[in-house]
């Protein structure tokens, strides 16, 4: 069971990690991603309140599988362990963690833009 929700998650957040940095280029999307650009903002500003600044639950989730699996050694951030896990590539957290931030931001100020742009526009059409 843990090993199939290794996978699971292994998939839905990168999934979800690459809907988040281009889900606002395509019209039909642009809304379900403003949602989830904002799931994201609240898991990492609002739990992270209490959990800890950028804290996501299913990076959490995904850490306590692969914790039962005998990963133990996990980085504090999903797009560090993603990188190594893809690429081969080992950065420091705090480095990935700062292009993390600046590209959520960009792509908040674009998802709120076009869905801006796009919501004056059906209003004109009316």
């Amino acid at each position: 069971m843990y090993e199939f929700l290794n996978i699971f998650f292994f998939i839905f957040h990168t999934v979800f990690t690459l809907f988040n940095l281009i889900g606002w280029a395509f019209k039909k999307t642009r809304k379900l991603h403003l949602l989830t650009m904002l799931l994201t903002a609240g898991s990492w500003f609002i739990l992270g309140i209490w959990y800890g600044w950028g804290f996501c639950f299913c990076t959490e989730w995904h850490w306590e599988v692969r914790a039962h699996l005998g990963n133990h050694d996990m980085p504090q951030s999903y797009i560090t362990f993603l990188i190594a896990a893809l690429f081969g590539i080992h950065l420091s957290d705090s480095l990935v963690e700062t292009f993390t931030v600046i590209i959520f931001f960009c792509s908040l100020a674009l998802s709120l833009i076009l869905n801006w742009k796009d919501w004056r526009k059906a209003r004109s059409l009316q």
